[in-house]
């Protein structure tokens, strides 16, 4: 038996809860992974709190990210007591994921853990780091430099924000951070922003064409904050977009793309193939400040997470929520 949060659903109710789970219960998978550390995502709260339907099958195990020891292994690539890291594949929607001390999962989902990295600063990465700098990755392969102008950075305080923000600025950009936080300005002007403007600049309804300021940005909110980051990017510049903390809908028009040659980089951090996984995380070893991961993180107990999760889309926790699976 071990530890999990088990989400369920009937005609009357939709809960989430800690329980203990056998491991019979485990899905099908050639690779058993005992869990060392998971995370805390947007996604994640999306399905504790059920929130929006995220969640594609009961019961379900959520955690979208994971890491830990292999156990068993029918996989080629792996063997008991490889360390292993897991970003994505629907897991935790679709497929048990690692808010919970076991899991089973398809070996070619996972990675090794960089030997950089510890489990819990892998996890205090995660998703929202790795999905940084897949976003960084694509501004690079649009020839997107330092010496071309300002980086804008949406939903600043929230993971991916973060870690982009920092990044970024290790990496010689001028980082511009937007949020509607302004308790939290001293808190970005560690991470390395060099400016912070207030959400409410971008968030409402604008003009088809802004004045051209950004070189780049990196968007994770969506909605009319995307649309005005794109109308106000200058020409032949790239929005890389990788979240919906706003809403999905793009309520923009085509002229940035036409008139300016704008690029709209959409970023996928959930099936990217095993190279462009690894070399995310080579990078990650190679261009983050590890001193800043205490500043973007956290640590709790899986026995906090549910709560936690009513939080965190409550806008009430910053940056990265790091989950010890094992208290």
């Amino acid at each position: 038996m071990f530890k999990g949060i088990l989400i369920d659903k009937d005609d009357n109710s939709y809960r989430a809860t800690l329980q203990e789970i056998s491991d019979d219960q485990l899905p099908e998978g050639d690779v058993t992974v005992r869990v060392a550390y998971s995370t805390l995502n947007f996604k994640d709260g999306l399905a504790i709190t059920g929130s929006s339907p995220v969640v594609r099958k009961f019961p379900m195990v959520p955690g979208i990210d994971l890491a830990g020891t292999v156990e068993v292994s029918g996989h080629p690539d792996y063997k008991a007591g490889d360390q292993v890291l897991l970003n994505g594949w629907g897991v935790g929607e679709g497929h048990w994921g690692g808010l919970a001390q076991k899991a089973r999962l398809n070996g070619d989902w996972l990675i090794p853990l960089p030997k950089a990295f510890t489990a819990a600063q892998a996890m205090a990465i995660g998703t929202a780091g790795y999905t940084a700098m897949l976003s960084i990755l694509a501004l690079e392969h649009n020839g997107v430099s330092p010496d071309q102008g300002e980086v804008l950075v949406t939903g600043a305080n929230g993971g991916v924000g973060s870690f982009a923000i920092a990044l970024l600025s290790k990496l010689g950009y001028r980082v511009v951070a937007s949020t509607g936080r302004t308790s939290e300005h001293e808190y970005l002007k560690q991470l390395g922003a060099s400016e912070i403007i207030d959400r409410a600049t971008l968030s409402e309804p604008g003009k088809p064409l802004a004045k051209e300021r950004w070189a780049a940005v990196i968007d994770s909110v969506g909605s009319h904050t995307l649309a005005n980051a794109c109308a106000s990017t200058r020409a032949n510049g790239t929005v890389a977009a990788c979240g919906l903390a706003q809403g999905m809908d793009f309520p923009a028009s085509v002229a940035p793309f036409i008139l300016r040659g704008v690029t709209l980089a959409g970023i996928n951090s959930v099936t990217q193939p095993k190279a462009k996984r690894i070399l995310a995380w080579n990078r990650l070893a190679k261009d983050l400040d590890f001193a800043l991961l205490p500043l973007i993180s956290h640590e709790i107990g899986l026995s906090e997470a549910i709560d936690a999760a009513h939080r965190l889309l409550a806008g009430q926790l910053r940056g990265r929520v790091v989950v010890d699976v094992n208290r």
